[in-house]
């Protein structure tokens, strides 16, 4: 298992590709798929693999005594002692463990408290409000990042519903193959191996997950004009999506490559008791000009937010357990409204331009 995890972390540092790589001969940490492209990365990557040679030159060196004295000493000691750490640890292909911290959920959508008041714990902390978590956390980390996670969104009773309304939906028969935004050819399962169907929300049977959409409306609604330079004035329906568990996944791909319009994905993951060792379906996101990636399990009740451009080229990696998503895509108004002129779209379900909700009442 090892062995492939390796592999599954090798990539060219330039241009991403994956297969028939090369590794540098120095430090033995990157990998590149030409000679050519090792040559126009040197200028970045010198300094990762000087950094390198010092680690593996650091590791046969005793560990240095701590200095006695003052206090200024012993800071300046661990201030150099973290970044000797932080020097040794090769980013190349490493997941970016430190670069997604992880909020909780709002209040809304909790059950009340015995005195009637919607003051929801989890996990010992009061959970902040729409307004705040936007403000506060969803803006900073996806303007510093491209990447957000809120865990514990709506809360285990509510999201139990919404997983409920998922199944019934599935029963239904109603899923169909996953499609590619440019058909061109008949080897669509050998990209992606999902089952999906769009719901607008206003489908009987539906309706916690059209609660779940007007909570995702809400937060964006007090993010915008925040989220970079976009400007948010709609979005698609909501893609329910399931991998069957039989191995299936999406290869690397990215949203919106050709400025459709789509500008922020949204994502609601509902797999309970998710084990990404076991069941596989970790979602990677490989970010634009990192060398590191970002592992997200699709964890219950967890939300995810990513910028749907070249920026986040993305991968669903094999899932062996049933695995359930519902992903919304919201429209920067300038780059849909070109989008429309310019390729006179509107037809297909991703091209269903929806009104944000407005706040509704969960029960």
């Amino acid at each position: 298992m090892e062995k492939q995890s390796a592999i599954d972390r090798q990539y060219c540092e330039l241009c991403g590709k994956m297969e028939n790589l090369l590794k540098c001969g120095r430090c033995r940490n990157s990998f590149y798929c030409s000679k050519e492209h090792q040559k126009q990365h040197w200028k970045k990557h010198k300094l990762i693999c000087k950094e390198a040679d010092k680690a593996q030159v650091s590791k046969q060196k005793p560990e240095p005594t701590q200095p006695s004295g003052d206090g200024k000493t012993e800071e300046k000691y661990q201030q150099k002692k973290s970044a000797e750490q932080a020097d040794s640890a090769s980013p190349s292909g490493e997941s970016m463990k430190g670069f997604i911290t992880n909020a909780e959920g709002p209040e809304v959508g909790d059950k009340p408290g015995e005195d009637g008041s919607n003051n929801a714990k989890s996990n010992g902390q009061t959970r902040s409000s729409p307004q705040k978590l936007a403000t506060e956390y969803i803006v900073p980390c996806m303007n510093k990042h491209g990447i957000c996670v809120v865990d514990n969104f709506l809360g285990a009773e509510t999201g139990m519903c919404i997983l409920e309304d998922v199944k019934a939906l599935h029963k239904t028969g109603k899923f169909t193959d996953g499609q590619l935004v440019s058909q061109k050819s008949d080897s669509t399962k050998d990209i992606r191996g999902d089952k999906i169907t769009w719901i607008e929300g206003r489908e009987p049977g539906c309706e916690k997950i059209r609660f779940l959409m007007s909570r995702m409306d809400d937060l964006v609604r007090h993010c915008n004009g925040k989220l970079g330079n976009y400007t948010i004035n709609g979005r698609t329906k909501a893609m329910v999506a399931c991998y069957p568990g039989n191995g299936t996944g999406y290869v690397r791909h990215v949203d919106n490559p050709n400025g459709d319009g789509r500008c922020v994905t949204c994502i609601y993951y509902l797999n309970k008791d998710w084990d990404a060792k076991e069941h596989g379906g970790l979602l990677r996101i490989f970010p634009e000009g990192k060398a590191q990636f970002a592992d997200i399990e699709p964890k219950f009740d967890r939300l995810l937010f990513f910028w749907s451009d070249r920026r986040n080229p993305h991968e669903v990696q094999p899932a062996y357990a049933t695995r359930y998503a519902i992903t919304v895509w919201y429209f920067d108004a300038d780059e849909r409204a070109r989008a429309k002129e310019k390729y006179l779209t509107g037809a297909g379900e991703k091209g269903v331009k929806v009104e944000l909700n407005k706040p509704s009442d969960p029960s």
